[in-house]
């Protein structure tokens, strides 16, 4: 039906006889003579209806917003007195000769345009609107770019793109899994897959050495800005590469994606262990265009007599540690209490601060509540190390280690956002050296990434001391946000059971849950490893927007609901019946019952 798009015309036209498609962004009657913005995919384009037509000018007087129309016409260029430098197309613009209304519209839920300010919950309920935006059709045909520029590069790498299932069984950890009835077993449920770990493990086991997916995982968790129920990663898994074999390629991958999308080419990406990451950033993913740090001060604060600071000093699961924050001086009480506040969603039970207003007047020159609580020599000795300046802020964190880490890291990119310090452009960098467990809440061990991931000792230092032990594992952080993940992982049986050993995973539970993985294991599995990519988080971070819900074609609300569609909802009692499932409790029941 069309012979251009919209977006698409410009001075290389003029002349040409031109068929549109598209829709109208604006209508505009200026004495006598009718003025069309279009708009499509490619973008906007001014077209004209004059009287000399007069059939076509009456039927364009007709028109409204989000008429969907064709157009015929001639391209001119605009006198120089109407040229918009605003506009791609701001040059030119279309003569109409005929118009035919493909379809009339309601008046839209709101103004389609940048300036928008409706709320989220209407720009999802009426998402095919909101999706009409020329910021949100942008964003998306990037993405767009970006899977090809993922694909092309894979392939060009020798990976093949192979499907793996959707409907699978329960993970260990199922509280997360979305479960699927089985009408043909009753009483029994696939789940939806978390990700496809074990299977393109087992790709490696058949011998298709280079594999990769743009993979639909799904996951029953509690979402934020940058998770959603359903979502979309990058998967690669390859044989007989190591570490640095495995990290140089999606290096390379990500270093093309960014210069062939974005013209960027992206600087230098040091690698950084786990422990020195949380040491000076509190976070695995540390922000390095921040240049703010954190220091530790728990060998000064064992020799006070304060218990705030003294107590987690001198257990070895805790830590004292401070924020310095130049230029912080200015920072108000009210501040420093929102602050206060802030940390507490971490756990912290407060937030100690020193402001330095004279730093050649020794203690005199600072001010804070809790310097009564320490000796004049050990003040000094902290601001020596701290190397603070006149005008700076010190925050503190005295707690155990993890609540310190998460509380001062959150804390210190918050600052920064609103001190205005964080800096320009991209800050890429590899996280290397993870802890190959955790501890739960009960002592427990827990896997840091996951059980399939290999440790870089032996099967039986792993026993010895499992706290000690150091995962293969590698993250890719830009600028803050964990970009994607992966490890080298067990190809043999008997490392993998020392694992599941260590997380009190019997024989039995073993096999049920992991016996095919731990057989095949037996047949020649290579040694392998890849790693996984965040497409939403990557397409969030490239488009510069704040929630993976923008780049998204149709999200869920944090609450994993479709307002469109009104999705989850009721099926019929039939329905029930044939998947052999009865409700305890029907939603009508629940909603009273309150």
């Amino acid at each position: 039906m069309r012979s251009h798009y919209c977006g698409a015309l410009g001075t290389a036209n003029i002349d040409e006889t031109v068929t549109l498609c598209g829709w109208v962004d604006r209508r505009r009657d200026h004495g006598g003579v009718i003025f069309l913005d279009m708009r499509d995919r490619q973008g906007i384009v001014q077209v004209v209806f004059d009287p000399d037509t007069q059939e076509h000018f009456q039927l364009a007087d007709r028109v409204r917003s989000e008429y969907v129309l064709k157009v015929t016409g001639r391209v001119r260029a605009r006198s120089d007195a109407t040229i918009n430098p605003a506009m791609a197309t701001g040059q030119i613009e279309v003569l109409g000769k005929e118009l035919e209304i493909l379809n009339q519209a309601a008046t839209p839920p709101f103004q389609l345009d940048e300036y928008t300010a409706v709320g989220e919950e209407v720009r999802l309920q009426y998402r095919y609107m909101d999706l009409r935006r020329q910021e949100m059709q942008q964003r998306l045909i990037l993405r767009s770019r970006i899977t090809s520029a993922v694909r092309n590069f894979l392939d060009g790498e020798g990976f093949l793109d192979i499907e793996t299932p959707i409907l699978t069984r329960a993970t260990p950890e199922g509280a997360r899994d979305y479960l699927v009835p089985s009408r043909t077993h009753p009483g029994q449920f696939f789940a939806l897959p978390q990700s496809p770990q074990l299977f393109k493990q087992l790709l490696m086991v058949s011998g298709f050495d280079r594999y990769y997916q743009i993979a639909r995982c799904f996951r029953d968790e509690d979402l934020r800005a940058d998770r959603q129920p359903e979502f979309t990663q990058i998967d690669i898994e390859t044989s007989f590469l190591d570490e640095a074999g495995i990290m140089g390629i999606a290096e390379r991958m990500i270093r093309e994606l960014f210069k062939s999308v974005l013209g960027v080419d992206l600087p230098a990406m040091p690698h950084m262990a786990y422990a020195e990451a949380m040491e000076r950033y509190g976070s695995d993913k540390p922000d390095l265009r921040i240049p703010l740090e954190l220091v530790s001060i728990d060998d000064l604060m064992q020799q006070v007599d304060f218990k705030v600071f003294r107590g987690p000093a001198d257990d070895p699961q805790g830590r004292v540690a401070a924020l310095k924050v130049p230029g912080g001086a200015t920072i108000s009480r009210k501040e420093i209490d929102d602050y206060t506040s802030y940390v507490s969603i971490f756990g912290a039970r407060g937030l100690a601060w020193i402001k330095v207003n004279d730093i050649d007047a020794g203690v005199a020159g600072l001010q804070s509540p809790i310097l009564k609580f320490m000796p004049d020599e050990i003040v000094a000795r902290m601001m020596e190390r701290l190397e603070a300046s006149n005008g700076d802020i010190i925050f503190f964190g005295a707690d155990r280690a993890k609540v310190v880490n998460e509380a001062l890291g959150a804390l210190r990119i918050k600052v920064a956002e609103d001190q205005g310090l964080v800096g320009e452009g991209w800050a890429p960098l590899w996280v290397v050296d993870f802890p190959m467990f955790e501890q739960d809440s009960s002592g427990n061990w827990t896997p840091l990434h996951h059980p399939f991931t290999a440790p870089s000792g032996s099967v039986e230092e792993l026993a010895a001391n499992p706290g000690e032990a150091l995962s293969r594992a590698y993250d890719m952080v830009l600028n803050g946000c964990e970009l994607g993940g992966g490890s080298i992982r067990i190809f043999q049986r008997d490392m993998q059971e020392a694992v599941f050993r260590v997380l009190q995973i019997d024989e039995a539970e073993a096999e049920e849950k992991f016996g095919f993985l731990l057989k095949a294991l037996q047949y020649g599995a290579p040694p392998h490893g890849g790693l996984a990519f965040g497409l939403d988080r990557l397409v969030m971070l490239m488009t510069g927007t704040q929630s993976i819900r923008d780049v998204i074609a149709f999200p869920k609300t944090q609450t994993a609901h479709c307002v469109m569609t009104d999705a989850p909802g009721d099926v019929s009692a039939q329905q029930l019946r044939e998947l052999n499932i009865r409700l305890r409790q029907t939603r009508e029941e629940g909603a009273q019952g309150q």
